[in-house]
């Protein structure tokens, strides 16, 4: 049975169910931001523990499949040697987990600092929602109106 399970959780059915599975987070994060369901599954460790141990599976799997890590290092070298590192399936589902990683903790974060503001739950859904598909355009848009409600310019909390 063990067995099953291992060859079930190939990378096409963990890039499937990462997908997925991240989903309720962000449903939590843009409709439910001040529930207490948020701050148990959504703003807690939680969410970053369970991608941690994906991440960990990954490399363990990947790994075992004689995957050389040190071509990740290449990614310095020029944009060819990052097309030619996304070519790879390993390392793009590892990086496909590290982006669903810090978005999260990016709306996270933008649920836990807004209140302090005084900004509306309503405001805050195009920020959340923004964050989920483009990261630092979504925090960036949470600044502005961060500024807005702040009615001052920071540079570091």
């Amino acid at each position: 049975m063990i067995e099953q399970i291992y060859t079930y959780f190939t990378i096409e059915m963990i890039y499937f169910w990462l997908n997925i599975g991240v989903m309720p987070f962000w449903v939590i994060l843009i409709f439910f931001p001040q529930a207490k369901i948020c701050k148990i599954f959504t703003i807690s460790i939680f969410p970053i523990f369970i991608l941690s141990l994906i991440y960990c599976y990954l490399i363990y799997k990947i790994f075992q499949y004689g995957y050389d890590f040190s071509i990740n290092f290449r990614l310095y070298l020029g944009l060819d040697e990052v097309s030619n590192l996304f070519s790879n399936n390993s390392f793009l589902i590892l990086f496909w987990v590290h982006f669903l990683s810090i978005n999260l903790f990016c709306g996270a974060w933008i649920v836990n600092d807004y209140p302090k503001f005084g900004i509306s739950k309503i405001l805050m859904f195009t920020p959340l929602v923004v964050t989920y598909f483009v990261g630092p355009i979504g925090i960036f848009v949470y600044w502005i109106l961060r500024i807005f409600y702040a009615k001052r310019i920071t540079l570091y909390d």
